[in-house]
């Protein structure tokens, strides 16, 4: 939702970007609706999500460790996924530095969050 109001007050295609499969060769000439993008999205993320849960429960990290290292991974996904601009023209420019402090910002929010709800399950336990 960040990415979305942030995307709706400064124009910065954030938002589309967190949706945009355009660098998916099976996607990338097939519109597909907001929902069906945002679908995509939410099962990339709770895929992740699950893998940073299990890394948490086998390293048996301690709740104090949880948090940062959760809101760090959310931070290299975001600086990964980025240049991913190079290959969409609704996206923002790689050189938009606003566009990217945006991206960031939201993904050190989804970090916060994820890591909250893992640290006060210690992992969720399978």
């Amino acid at each position: 939702m960040f990415l979305k109001l942030t995307q709706s007050l400064t124009n910065l295609k954030v938002y589309t970007l967190l949706l945009n499969v355009d660098y998916v060769p099976i996607l990338k000439n097939v519109k597909l609706p907001e929902i069906v993008e945002f679908g995509l999205h939410m099962m990339i993320s709770i895929v992740l999500a699950i893998g940073i849960n299990f890394y948490i429960t086998k390293k048996d990290l301690h709740k104090e460790t949880i948090q940062s290292f959760v809101i760090r991974v959310s931070l290299v996904v975001g600086v990964l996924l980025f240049p991913t601009t190079l290959l969409s023209e609704r996206t923002p420019s790689i050189t938009n530095i606003y566009a990217f402090i945006f991206w960031m910002v939201g993904h050190w929010f989804y970090g916060l969050v994820l890591g909250r709800v893992l640290s006060n399950k210690e992992g969720l336990k399978a």
